[in-house]
């Protein structure tokens, strides 16, 4: 085939389009995939960890097949990716099918990783192999052309998937257009991996096998794989005449690396790779787990990729470590008062402790690469690193530590790293600057030891454990005052409840359903006498059975087994109830699916997880759901309290889709009573079910903006505008 400017352009444009659209279905998929499973496992944040987890360990798979596929000719390696794209392409169905829907003995890490496994798992693998493939290709084809174009194309791609899901996709399109977009999207892919195999088998002569040093030396360079930590621009390869004095530059020494930089090519993505995963566990357990606050993360663990391998310039030891002591005070301040900050506060520090970490990490790590000729092995070490990490944080961290110790120890890991690595930096540079770099690192370890969870005075931690739905603490106070003296369950920043432990007080329901809060006003002036069939949604220590009448049935549906087991073992409001008690354990949605009408009086929903919200419990497909299992005249109580979302407008909207009526009962806290401050919303089919005149004079002014938020559907979940300032309105 005879190379004219035209066939070049051609095959330049052709590259380009791959990798581009390669690089964003990469990373379109995450989030939308676990948009999907996200209601199947009780919208835990483990969910995202998990999926990460598997999204670490394909594209580690991918590079690695990628670097094993170089060693063959142009003619297999073309062949063999073109056919692998193409099988994927034909068995392609990234929508989970309902039959894989998890049963209460299925192990959620498992169950996900399966899940991830058939839905995506040849495409993930495909698409993570290509860009480090289609470039070595292209190089091999047009050996004048400079390559970084490329690169930049890769990193374009990336991040505007991660932009454009929370601000575009998910606000404008149902979840289910959105997944066929991708398909498209994906077979288009398919196409176009299927153009350059003919077009680079056509221009490039066919060579045999090169030998190892060779192969070394000429092969790609991988461009951005951030998961994997793989990532790599030449611009900063090209020699220039000014060598920063701070940089160990071992690029144009065509020596082995040594051992010890080796480690660090391990530990430093790991690192990384660890703060990333723990920083988006705390933010969306503290506010909402949501596509936004998975995305967010992950774009500056990018953009820190970015930067650190595109130019020195951009990392500065200093200005970084400073950043990231900083961001540790505020954490430390975040533990204090997180219920008095806003949540864009929070995303704030949050972001700002994260992005300097892994700019210190990624800076670090560029400094420390090698010749060319070990490109191949200091990617795939950084692959391994990062993969780890995710290892870590998802399977090993939750049989380890019984609270989130993960975040500071990837904080400490990352200041010991740093220190260690002044050694790289010439002599006269550390005698000048160690100092003040050993100060900085000595202020961010006191933060760390600062971070952990320390019970306030007065507080005694009984026992705390952990699995994949959190970390649970039975927490007792005032032990020396028999009137005040208590437990609680604590999940995160919220209280699953409580209970007085002195005999006179050990009935009072307490904490959110008081006998002041809208379900207690609703279940103690209930207007007949008849057995009541009560269900309720979120066990917690299983305060309502307080409420239970003699052949009353009161139904706890409770994904979380520690919590049944914590309940039962250090609480007694389920065993002294004169109701009958049944509790089934498993995802409440999905239970009821599968349950014939159960014809409630009362079915209640507060199954919150520290801050986050259960948004699959809160879609008109839920609430239908609900209606099912309630008798004509019964009544759905809602607990909407929280601290970052406006909740009342969703609930209002869904009240108005439906037909229901409504009334918002606000209660506030009394220490004495043990009494917090809630807020329910009580709906029914039957406006004069909720006419009793306690309810119609506890009624509060609600808030409401029902032209802001959107209608949320199984499909179609807005939280951004749920995440605004409230407006308190009349109507």
């Amino acid at each position: 085939m005879t190379e004219t400017p035209h066939t070049k352009r051609w095959t330049a444009a052709l590259t380009g389009a791959t990798i581009f659209l390669s690089a964003f279905l990469l990373f379109q998929v995450q989030p939308l995939l676990g948009r999907y499973i996200l209601p199947w496992f009780g919208g835990m944040p483990e969910v995202w960890t998990t999926c990460m987890l598997f999204f670490q360990m394909f594209l580690l798979a991918g590079y690695a097949y990628a670097h094993a596929l170089t060693r063959l000719t142009l003619r297999w390696q073309v062949l063999i990716h073109a056919a692998l794209a193409l099988v994927a392409a034909a068995t392609l169905s990234i929508v989970p099918d309902a039959a894989m829907k998890p049963a209460p003995a299925d192990t959620p890490v498992l169950k996900i990783l399966w899940i991830c496994m058939v839905c995506v798992g040849p495409a993930y693998f495909v698409l993570a192999a290509t860009s480090p493939l289609v470039q070595s290709w292209f190089s091999r084809a047009l050996p004048g052309r400079n390559p970084y174009r490329l690169y930049a194309l890769s990193n374009v791609g990336s991040l505007l998937a991660l932009a454009s899901f929370p601000f575009v996709f998910e606000p404008l399109l149902t979840r289910q257009a959105t997944a066929q977009v991708w398909s498209v999207g994906f077979y288009g892919y398919a196409g176009l991996i299927a153009a350059c195999a003919v077009v680079f088998r056509a221009t490039i002569k066919q060579t045999p096998p090169q030998d190892k040093k060779t192969a070394s030396d000429s092969a790609h360079t991988p461009d951005l794989l951030p998961m994997a930590a793989a990532v790599h621009n030449g611009k900063g390869q090209r020699k220039t005449k000014t060598k920063h004095r701070n940089t160990k530059d071992n690029t144009h020494v065509e020596i082995s690396p040594e051992r010890r930089d080796r480690l660090f090519w391990l530990l430093l993505p790991m690192a990384a790779s660890v703060v990333l995963l723990a920083v988006t566990n705390r933010v969306t357990l503290d506010i909402a787990v949501i596509p936004f606050l998975w995305v967010l993360p992950l774009s500056l663990y990018l953009l820190s990729f970015i930067l650190c391998f595109d130019h020195p310039r951009w990392y500065r030891r200093g200005l970084f470590m400073a950043l990231l002591v900083a961001g540790m005070v505020g954490h430390v301040y975040i533990g204090r008062k997180a219920m008095d900050m806003q949540a864009a506060t929070i995303i704030a520090i949050y972001a700002v402790m994260l992005f300097a970490c892994c700019m210190i990490c990624h800076g670090e790590l560029y400094r420390l690469r090698p010749h060319s000729r070990y490109l191949t092995g200091y990617y795939l070490t950084l692959s391994v690193g990062g993969a780890l990490g995710g290892v870590f944080v998802a399977v090993a961290a939750p049989l380890m530590f019984k609270q989130y110790h993960e975040l500071q120890l990837g904080l400490l890991a990352t200041l010991l790293l740093l220190l260690l690595s002044l050694k790289n930096i010439s002599a006269d540079f550390a005698r000048r600057r160690r100092w003040w770099a050993a100060a900085i690192c000595a202020a961010g370890l006191a933060g760390i030891l600062l971070q952990g969870q320390h019970p306030a005075s007065g507080q005694r931690v009984i026992e705390s454990t952990r699995n994949f739905f959190g970390i649970l603490s039975i927490v007792e106070e005032h032990p020396d005052e028999p009137q005040q003296h208590l437990l609680l369950m604590q999940h995160g920043t919220t209280y699953h409840g409580l209970q007085f432990q002195s005999d006179d007080k050990r009935q009072i329901p307490t904490s959110y359903y008081s006998p002041d809060s809208g379900i207690g006003l609703l279940l103690e002036h209930w207007p007949d006498e008849t057995p009541r069939r009560i269900g309720i949604i979120g066990l917690g220590v299983g305060t309502i059975a307080a409420y239970g009448r003699p052949d009353d049935l009161i139904r706890f549906y409770e994904i979380n087994p520690e919590v049944n087991r914590l309940a039962q073992q250090h609480f007694s409001f389920l065993k002294d109830s004169r109701a009958d008690i049944e509790i089934v354990l498993g995802d409440a949605r999905l239970s009821m699916e599968y349950e014939v009408p159960q014809s409630y009086d009362v079915l209640a929903v507060d199954a919150f997880s520290s801050d986050a919200i259960p948004v699959h419990l809160l879609t008109v497909e839920a609430f239908e759901i609900y209606l099912s299992h309630l008798k004509p005249d019964g009544v759905l109580a809602l607990h909407i309290s929280t601290h970052h979302l406006d909740l009342q407008s969703v609930v209002w909207k869904l009240a108005e889709h439906l037909g229901l009526s409504s009334r918002w009962i606000e209660s506030f806290q009394h220490d004495e009573t043990g009494a917090m401050s809630s807020d329910w919303i009580l709906l029914s089919r039957a406006a004069q079910t909720l006419n009793l005149p306690v309810l119609r004079s506890r009624q509060s002014i609600p808030y409401a903006d029902l032209d802001r938020v959107p209608l949320w559907t199984d499909d179609h979940i807005n939280l951004l505008e749920a995440l605004k300032k409230k407006t308190k309105v009349t109507f």
